[in-house]
């Protein structure tokens, strides 16, 4: 039988840090990462036949769970008539007018493979519409790792950005102004200062990148009030939060409409997906009605559409779906909060809808410098003990648990069990470590 740690270190030799993606890696826990073998319903197994009840569902896609076999049928159905013909199909048509039903702000999609491209070509439409450079986004909120959006913030409230990975260039990093999420006074000066230069700003409405934290009441239509002012264009980066809080979304949700929205995850149904779009007018400007270039082989892969589509359709079908999950959501917050209030340990346990995270400080988190307050060695033991009592984690601090319909009401009170018994076990008992 293969292991883990065998297969880890054959995959040193030939991926970099053994991964294809960083968020992959398990050494902010201290651990070498699993490798799965397969996955049914809530329920993940590594190589070595070990079982974990599973809440990174692959980072958001699986709503119903892995393996959903109305996906899966859709998919194989697909799959027998040709991967990919670089050419139209009617899936994508079809996802494109589904998409445009179900999110008021739509009129017009276009097609991509990934978050990453999707937000990239949001952020180049916006500037061929407005003829302007400038992008604001925010402190802690990740848009896939195109270059502009690979910028951390400096001191004071708004700074222009620097590269936050090697291989960036300076001019193109301080494209991009970086203000703290939530801080609408922060925005307003950076608008009153250059708010004629600004083609967008670019925000998760509920940023889940850093945590799972929460906009303020009025931020996002503060933002849509200066933006609309300066003439700039609004772009909700609802990569995560589209269909997952609602079926129109984050902007459905808070009432607030942007000019341009990116999505993945979902849409995809477990398969890569991204797709852009919003107003008729800006997205004329794609090639090949505009003068914005935009191209991929693979966009609206005939695969893709089909395992999007079936997502969509079922979550068309079950609308007291997002009411379920949200419920579920609401016991563990409610559940963890309980267990370390009386323990005192401080924590903050953020959530909404299927979305949670538990931070280990006294919060509140409202932006990245709170969230950067969370203890992380401490977030390091409960995720192990976690682990060896068969439940399946983000390896970092900083991202979102995921729920899904095929977890249960038991399958939560299971894991405030072991939240309990751990707690106990005092691992996590307020001192230094």
């Amino acid at each position: 039988m293969t292991t883990s740690h065998e297969l880890f270190q054959r995959a040193q030799e030939v991926l970099p840090g053994g991964v294809n993606s960083p968020v992959r890696a398990f050494g902010s826990v201290g651990r070498e990462p699993l490798f799965i073998d397969q996955a049914a319903g809530p329920w993940l197994w590594d190589v070595e036949g070990n079982r974990y009840l599973d809440f990174v569902g692959s980072w958001g896609p699986l709503i119903f769970g892995h393996a959903y076999e109305p996906v899966l049928a859709a998919v194989e159905e697909a799959a027998k008539k040709g991967l990919s013909y670089g050419a139209p199909t009617a899936a994508e048509v079809e996802m494109a007018e589904l998409m445009c039903c179900l999110v008021p702000s739509l009129e017009m999609v276009r097609m991509v493979s990934s978050g990453t491209e999707a937000v990239m070509s949001a952020l180049r439409v916006a500037r061929g519409y407005t003829g302007r450079e400038l992008i604001v986004k925010f402190q802690g909120c990740y848009h896939g790792h195109a270059d502009a959006m690979l910028v951390q913030a400096g001191s004071g409230a708004a700074t222009f950005g620097v590269p936050d990975s090697a291989g960036v260039p300076a001019a193109i990093a301080q494209q991009t102004i970086t203000v703290p999420y939530n801080d609408l006074a922060a925005v307003q000066q950076v608008f009153r200062e250059q708010g004629q230069e600004i083609a967008a700003v670019i925000v998760e409405p509920v940023a889940a990148n850093m945590g799972v934290v929460l906009p303020e009441e009025g931020f996002l239509a503060g933002l849509r009030e200066i933006t609309a002012h300066y003439g700039a264009l609004l772009i909700f980066d609802e990569v995560i939060t589209g269909f997952r809080l609602g079926l129109d979304g984050a902007q459905g949700y808070f009432g607030v409409q942007p000019d341009l929205s990116t999505f993945g995850k979902i849409i995809g149904g477990g398969l890569p997906v991204g797709a852009f779009g919003g107003r008729r007018e800006v997205m004329s400007e794609v090639a090949p009605l505009g003068k914005v270039y935009q191209a991929g082989t693979l966009s609206g892969n005939p695969v893709a559409m089909a395992a999007g589509l079936c997502t969509l359709k079922s979550l068309q079908e079950q609308p007291s779906i997002y009411e379920q999950l949200a419920s579920k959501g609401k016991r563990l917050a409610e559940g963890l909060r309980a267990i370390f209030q009386e323990a005192k340990i401080p924590v903050t346990v953020n959530q909404i809808g299927s979305l949670c995270c538990l931070f280990f400080t006294a919060g509140p988190v409202n932006n990245y410098a709170d969230a950067k307050q969370s203890d992380t060695e401490r977030y390091k033991k409960y995720f192990n003990a976690m682990l060896e009592r068969g439940i399946y984690l983000s390896p970092s601090q900083f991202e979102a648990l995921f729920l899904s319909a095929a977890h249960t009401a038991d399958h939560i009170e299971w894991v405030l069990e072991a939240v309990q018994e751990i707690v106990e076990g005092g691992l996590l008992a307020w001192r230094e470590f």
